[in-house]
């Protein structure tokens, strides 16, 4: 399987998982893994649940993750889920060059869904001149998470150690897209087969979307849960997420959802293409990813 795209049908859309690249999350620019991910998990739970995932938790000192975007051509519409992270890192901006590798230019997308204003998902919306990289897109976006990074929220809310990166992202990758963005503030379709659906919590206004065709369903969940423990321990919140109780909430909906539905899901940050299915287990869940499907 490649690392760089892989290509989906959901009923008769085209669809294809995307990578911008990775980042490594470690210290000191970010908190280590078993903090970053479970920060309220209670740790000889945590020690054991990372070994049952084969992480050696004494030895867990970066956390690499995939940046996957999503590519959907329903036949009417050609939509990207998401910018990634643009120039954040060496290793990100990988988006637009893998979808020329794969016949696709940038002109070719007609809508661009923001799921939430984290700098891994908005740095692509520019190119190198300052002005949008997809030229013919409009943007969708939440609105109340468009409100939050382009108005003194984000100030006043946001944790200090990530606020000033978090923050230039946004004003440096949100206001050029104004004059073609769409806001949406209730689930609804965006283009025909694809709906918004409301996921707050990681963020104020984070969005999820259910896309269905020909009987088919995926449900993208962005970062709704981060790492495939999250599925197993909807509970355990990351230090980046930014109204806990609310992840909870929404996790637990979206986990119901997808296990009830056996919908295909997509997860930004889980292991390349992020693709799998979430399986009922006793009282909980448990992540399947694909290419353990028989």
């Amino acid at each position: 399987m490649s690392s760089e795209s892989y290509r989906f049908k959901v009923g008769t859309f085209e669809c294809m998982a995307v990578s911008d690249g990775t980042m490594t999350y470690t210290p000191p620019m970010f908190l280590p893994p078993a903090i970053l991910l479970f920060v309220n998990a209670p740790q000889e739970r945590l020690v054991q649940k990372l070994r049952e995932h084969n992480i050696q938790p004494e030895k867990w000192v970066e956390w690499i993750s995939p940046y996957i975007c999503l590519l959907i051509n329903t036949g009417r519409h050609r939509v990207l889920v998401d910018t990634g992270a643009g120039s954040l890192a060496p290793t990100t901006g990988k988006l637009i060059p893998n979808l020329r590798a794969e016949g696709i230019a940038p002109e070719d997308i007609d809508r661009v869904i923001l799921t939430h204003g984290h700098p891994d998902h908005i740095g692509g919306n520019l190119n190198s001149e300052g002005k949008p990289a997809f030229p013919k897109a409009r943007f969708v976006m939440w609105k109340d998470e468009w409100d939050f990074w382009t108005s003194e929220q984000a100030e006043q809310k946001l944790d200090e150690h990530v606020r000033a990166r978090q923050i230039a992202f946004a004003r440096k990758n949100l206001p050029p897209i104004q004059d073609r963005l769409d806001l949406v503030d209730h689930e609804t379709e965006i283009v025909p087969g694809i709906r918004s659906v409301a996921a707050p919590g990681h963020t104020p206004g984070h969005m999820a979307l259910a896309i269905s065709s020909a009987g088919e369903q995926l449900l993208c969940v962005s970062d709704a849960w981060l790492h495939p423990i999250h599925v197993e321990h909807p509970d355990w919140y990351a230090a980046v997420d930014f109204a806990p109780q609310q992840v909870m909430t929404t996790r637990r909906r979206l986990l119901n959802r997808a296990a009830t539905e056996k919908t295909l899901v997509l997860a930004f940050h889980f292991p390349f293409p992020g693709l799998g299915h979430v399986i009922q287990k006793g009282e909980g869940w448990k992540w399947q990813p694909i290419e353990a499907m028989g």
